[in-house]
This record gives structure tokens, C-alpha cells and sequence, in this order.
């Protein structure tokens, strides 16, 4: 059986539904519905059961799905070794950022990449760290990038940066001067109990950095007053420069992103709080040359 035929049976169980099937795979239905045939006359039992136009999986097709996705990651896996070994002139990447975070990453990490591999094709996309997950695991993305990344023992984890969150408020601000200078830090520091009366302007907490503002709330002991969240950090910035309140920002955006007038940043919490950048794979993937230097790309250049 080609290995295209292997794809027909997963693309049916996830769509529970030939036509729709046939379609996505550019196929008639009636083609579709013999090779399936085909299929189940060979295992010698139904991979589906049928309810009017629904096909859902029965236990021999489940576990027939588990190896079809064996076989073709094994394949995958041979064949981007085989274009390894004779030329990377050619490839393809399918990487996924944080939501928000690309516009901070991708300029400075693909200029330097492009001009090393131009004959690379590098899909981007930006999505959740749930979805990235599913993606990696299904072998949908090479790569995902997480903040704060909750190990998943089928993922392999590298470290791209370590950086600071900044609390940021415009230059003009009452307490700007607040600030104290400390031997070895890039920022002054704040004591954030000064600012319990002043308004914040928030990320969601199920965000890094709302959960990070949360976190140093209770050890502050604050509930200040929170008019507007937002998911978007450089809303965040924007929402803050016009006063409407002070904010946390992860210091990658501070530096990429252009103001004009840059606000004043500074340090939080007894040692400065820190977020985690890390990029995954699937654990026991093969990375082609061109694989492995966009991690080293993206380490450099961010």
C-alpha cells in the first residue's frame, strides 16, 4: 500500500465522513469508498462503522489508525534524513510562536535564517500553547515555542531565553523617580507596594505574565484596581503611555518594539522575575542541518 493510501483512513476518521473526506484529499467519494473496501478486505475486518453518513472508527480501526501514524512518522523521519544527506538546499519548517509573540521573534530570527537557507519554505503560524502541543504531537509543526513549557514526556525542550519581566510606566509618571539603582541589575528597582492605589492594566491570568502579576500581588499583599485586560502585550504598552495605567511587560517586547518616548521599566520582586522561552520537537525526531540551526538562529536572535 503507498503511503498516501495509509492518509485516506486517517483523513476519514477525522472527518467521520466520506465525502468530506474525498474533498480535503481531492479524490471522488466512490474512489475513496473502494479503496477503503480495498483496505478492509485485506485486515479482514471493519475499520469503521457506519450510521447513515457517519464513519466512526471501530476498535480494529483504531488501533490500525495507531500504526498507519507509526509508519508515516517513521517515513517522514526517512525522508527528511535522506534530503539531509544528499542536499538542504530544499525543505520545509512549520513553526508555531506564542500568540502576540512573533511580531517580537520572526524579523530578527529569519533574516539571519533566509540568508542561510534561502531555499527553505518556513510556515508560520501563531497559536496557543494547547494547540502547539496538539500540532507537535501530531506532527502537524517541527518546532513550537512556549512560554513557561509544562513538560510533555513525547517532547523534547530546549531553552531559547531566560528574561526578565519589567513593570513599565509612562516617563512622566508621579513615581518614575521611585526607581533604585542596584549593583549588577539593567533596571532600578521598584517596590511595587508603592504602587497599591495606582491601576493596572493586565494581562489574562491564564497568560505567563498575568499569571506572573497575580503571583506578585499575593506575595505583596495587593489587590489593586484592575480597569482593562488585554491579551495583546503591545496593547498593553500603548494602554499604559496614555496613562490609563502601569503594566508588566516581558523585556524582549521593550526592546523590539518602537516608541515614541520610551517608557521607564523596572525591576520587581527580591530578584527580578523571570519567564522562560523554550522551543519543542517531538522527542526522537529527526532534525535535518537546517532544523538544528534554526534553534541555534532563534537562540542567538532573540
Amino acid at each position: 500500500m503507498k503511503f498516501q493510501e495509509l492518509k485516506y483512513v486517517l483523513c476519514i476518521a477525522e472527518h467521520q465522513n466520506l465525502t468530506k473526506a474525498a474533498q480535503e484529499l481531492y479524490i471522488s467519494q466512490p474512489t475513496l469508498s473502494k479503496h477503503l473496501q480495498k483496505l478492509e478486505r485485506e485486515v479482514g475486518g471493519k475499520l469503521f462503522s457506519r450510521s447513515g453518513n457517519s464513519y466512526v472508527p471501530t476498535y480494529l480501526g483504531r488501533r490500525y489508525m495507531e500504526y498507519v501514524k507509526k509508519v508515516l512518522t517513521v517515513n517522514q523521519d526517512w525522508e527528511r534524513e535522506l534530503q539531509d544527506l544528499t542536499s538542504y538546499s530544499e525543505g520545509e519548517l512549520n513553526i508555531a510562536f506564542p500568540l502576540m509573540r512573533s511580531s517580537c521573534m520572526v524579523p530578527q530570527i529569519m533574516s539571519v535564517f533566509h540568508k542561510k537557507y534561502p531555499g527553505i519554505k518556513v510556515n508560520l503560524l501563531e497559536e496557543t500553547y494547547a494547540i502547539q502541543e496538539k500540532l507537535l504531537l501530531d506532527d502537524q509543526l517541527d518546532f513550537g515555542i512556549f512560554n513557561e513549557a509544562k513538560p510533555h514526556p513525547k517532547l523534547e525542550y530546549e531553552v531559547l531565553l531566560k528574561e526578565e519581566v519589567l513593570l513599565v510606566m509612562p516617563a512622566d509618571h508621579p513615581l518614575a523617580s521611585c526607581g533604585v539603582k542596584r549593583e549588577g541589575k539593567n533596571y532600578p528597582w521598584f517596590n511595587l507596594k508603592l504602587l497599591e492605589k495606582e491601576p493596572f492594566i493586565l494581562h489574562f491570568p491564564e497568560q505567563t505574565t498575568g499569571q506572573i502579576a497575580l503571583e506578585l500581588f499575593e506575595q505583596y499583599q495587593m489587590q489593586p484596581h484592575v480597569p482593562i485586560r488585554t491579551r495583546n502585550t503591545e496593547t498593553c504598552v500603548k494602554l499604559c503611555q496614555r496613562g490609563l495605567g502601569v503594566c508588566f511587560i516581558p523585556e524582549n517586547y521593550i526592546k523590539n518594539i518602537v516608541f515614541e518616548r520610551k517608557p521607564a521599566c523596572f525591576s520587581v520582586g527580591d530578584e527580578g522575575v523571570f519567564s522562560t522561552l523554550t522551543i519543542a520537537y517531538r522527542k526522537g525526531a529527526y532534525l535535518p542541518v537546517y532544523a538544528r540551526d534554526f534553534i541555534k538562529i532563534a537562540r542567538e536572535n532573540v
